[in-house]
C-alpha cells in the first residue's frame, strides 16, 4: 500500500545569475512499513527533501502525498495539525524541552493534540526504548543516546503515517549509534512503522531496507 507519493519535486533559491536548485525534479514512491536511508555528499538536497517531506518548507513546485493528501494544498493550520499526527520526527540534537521529563517529551504532541495517550502504549513505547527506569529523569540527567531514544518515542506515540528521521546518529558515538539504528529497525518491524531516515554514514544506510542516493538535487540511485 502506497503512503507517500513525490511528484516532480523541485525548490530553488534565489533568482537569475544567483540562482540555486537546491531540489531538481523529484519522483519517487513510498510502500507502507519501508525503511528507506537517503544519502548523499553535503550539498546533495537530502536535507531539502526531507524539509518537503516533513511539511516544513515549500516547494517551488511540484507535490507531496501523505496518505493521499496534498498536503501543499491544505491551509497553514490544517498542514500544522496533519503534520503533528501523522508526521513523526526525529532530529540530531533531539529537539527534547529541558523542563519536561522524558514521559512528558514523549506525550507531547498527543498532549498539544488534546488526545489521550494510552497508559498499555507508552509502557510498550518505554520497554522498547529500553527508558523504564528513566522516565522520570529530564534531558539534561540522560546520555545522548537517551535522549535520542527519547525523541524516538516521542516520534512514535502518534502512531504518525511515517517518520522523518534526520541525522538520527549524527550527534551519537558508535555504539549509541547502534543502539539507535536497532531501535529504528525493530518499530518498523513491529510496528509496520514507514520510515525515512537520512544519513551519511553508508554503514548505517545499509541496515535500511531501501537507500535512495542524491547528487545535486537528483535521484541517482534507488535501490534495495
Amino acid at each position: 500500500m502506497e503512503i507517500l507519493r513525490v511528484e516532480n519535486l523541485t525548490k530553488t533559491y534565489g533568482k537569475g545569475l544567483t540562482k540555486v536548485t537546491a531540489l531538481d525534479n523529484v519522483s519517487f514512491t513510498v510502500e507502507k512499513g519501508e525503511f528507506i536511508a537517503i544519502v548523499g555528499a553535503s550539498g546533495s538536497g537530502k536535507s531539502t527533501l526531507m524539509h518537503l517531506l516533513g511539511g516544513v518548507d515549500k516547494p517551488t513546485s511540484g507535490k507531496v502525498f501523505i496518505e493521499g493528501q496534498d498536503i501543499y494544498a491544505m491551509k497553514d493550520d490544517q498542514l500544522c495539525i496533519f503534520r503533528r499526527r501523522q508526521v513523526g520526527l526525529i532530529y540530531q540534537f533531539y529537539n527534547l524541552i529541558p523542563i519536561l521529563n522524558v514521559v512528558e517529551n514523549i506525550t507531547l504532541p498527543s498532549n498539544l493534540d488534546g488526545r489521550e495517550v494510552k497508559k498499555e502504549k507508552l509502557e510498550e513505547i518505554l520497554k522498547l526504548l529500553g527508558l523504564e527506569n528513566r522516565k522520570n529523569h529530564l534531558p539534561n540527567q540522560l546520555s545522548g543516546g537517551e535522549q535520542q531514544r527519547t525523541s524516538i518515542g516521542r516520534a512514535l506515540i502518534t502512531s504518525p503515517a511515517i517518520i522523518l528521521a534526520d541525522e538520527p546518529t549524527g550527534n551519537l558515538d558508535s555504539k549509541a549509534s547502534e543502539e539507535i539504528v536497532s531501535i529504528l529497525k525493530m518499530s518498523n518491524k513491529k510496528y509496520h512503522q514507514t520510515i525515512i531516515m537520512i544519513t551519511h554514514n553508508l554503514e548505517i544506510a545499509k541496515e535500511a531496507s531501501r537507500i535512495i542516493k542524491l547528487e545535486d538535487g537528483k535521484i541517482v540511485e534507488d535501490t534495495k
